[in-house]
């Protein structure tokens, strides 16, 4: 198959729209459903990620993909009781790698992942499809399925769930190309290495990186890599805990992806872990009353004529006051960023949700402030030399 027409562009007005192959055919077989434009955008971006994670730490891995960035991405590592409670799997019994990497990358930002284009390093097994299938999800890409998988994924969605099956041998040629009203663009394609000898240059007077706080460097940048710039990327234990893609101020950039491993913290609180959910909520319902209880709107759910339509009985406000104090318990949390830090602000905001690494380019003229707040607070900081822009 060397071309596959779709229903339309990025909207329905663009038409017509199809993704092909100039020279050869394409490397991928659409096993159910009819993916679009944008899925495809996400396929392979989300593709190309889980990849790169695999191969730079031996990992299963996945990624949680919306609007051409990753919601989620991380490698299957076994999560604690907490985290399979806070991302709904601790009724699945023992989860293979693969299902605890998607169960980190989909429950990270929960809220950001609804209605998610799914990438997976490996096989899609029955304990990942199990996962997949009762999560609200637009489709997935794969390098193979299991039957029983397979199945369970057909499914989903009244049968119309969006199921790729990339060939995972396939490597694109070293240049590539993008047309923009009308003018093509060419440049060579970003086939960088991230590994965890790519953060070989600490520059802080803190220069104790453990391999462990390596492989969540390699992760953020990677992640960075597939990420609508400028973006900045928190990791703790594997997985991404909060992204933020796409805007113009890196300091903007920081505080999203901050304010997103704060709700990351958060949700693994007593507080929230005693919440009194009425029997029968969804998933989702359940995902959109913490994200209110947890931030600044939180009478949204707790005043009178609200709160009884999510909970047994009412609960206590989460007082500022607390959540500080919870979050003040957040450490060893690193933070990756697509291009360097132009002020120190950066490191101070981070700082206040646990970074305790950073990787980054280095190379701006306040390099020296930069450094400096590192220092004032312990960070360890890597200059890598390499910028990750991604559009």
């Amino acid at each position: 198959m060397k071309e596959l027409e779709l229903k339309y562009g990025c909207n329905p007005n663009q038409k017509p729209s199809k993704i092909y192959m100039k020279d050869g055919e394409l490397p991928i077989e659409v096993l159910n459903g009819k993916p679009g434009y944008i899925n495809f955008l996400d396929a392979f971006n989300g593709w190309q990620l889980v990849r790169e994670l695999k191969k730079a730490t031996g990992l299963p891995a996945a990624t949680s993909f919306k609007h051409v960035s990753p919601a989620g991405a991380a490698v299957g590592l076994p999560l604690s009781d907490v985290l399979a409670k806070i991302y709904w799997v601790d009724d699945l019994g023992e989860l293979t790698p693969l299902a605890a990497a998607y169960a980190r990358a989909r429950g990270a930002d929960r809220m950001s992942s609804y209605g998610d284009f799914i990438a997976l390093s490996d096989v899609c097994d029955v304990c990942t499809a199990k996962m997949i299938k009762r999560e609200f999800s637009d489709g997935i890409i794969a390098p193979g399925y299991e039957p029983e998988a397979l199945e369970l994924l057909k499914e989903k969605k009244k049968g119309n769930y969006a199921i790729i099956k990339i060939d995972e041998n396939y490597e694109p040629d070293s240049i590539e190309h993008k047309e923009v009203f009308g003018i093509t663009f060419e440049q060579g394609r970003n086939e960088l290495n991230i590994d965890k000898d790519f953060f070989s240059n600490v520059v802080t007077e803190n220069k104790e990186i453990p391999d462990s706080a390596k492989i969540d460097m390699a992760i953020a940048m990677i992640t960075l890599k597939y990420t609508q710039s400028n973006s900045v990327c928190f990791v703790k234990d594997g997985q991404a805990i909060g992204i933020g893609a796409g805007q113009q101020s890196r300091i903007h950039c920081t505080r999203l992806a901050g304010s997103k491993a704060d709700n990351w913290l958060l949700r693994q609180s007593p507080q929230v872990l005693s919440l009194p959910f009425k029997d029968g909520m969804k998933r989702a319902d359940r995902d959109n009353a913490i994200d209110l209880y947890i931030g600044e709107d939180y009478m949204d759910v707790l005043a009178d004529g609200e709160w009884e339509r999510v909970f047994t009985e009412k609960p206590p406000v989460f007082t500022k006051e607390e959540k500080e104090a919870w979050l003040s318990k957040a450490t060893d949390v690193t933070l990756g960023s697509d291009a360097f830090f132009p002020f120190s602000d950066n490191i101070e905001r981070a700082f206040r949700s646990g970074v305790k690494y950073i990787a980054q380019p280095g190379g701006s003229i306040r390099d020296g402030e930069v450094i400096e707040a590192c220092n004032k607070h312990g960070i360890a900081m890597s200059f890598t030399g390499i910028r990750l822009f991604h559009h």
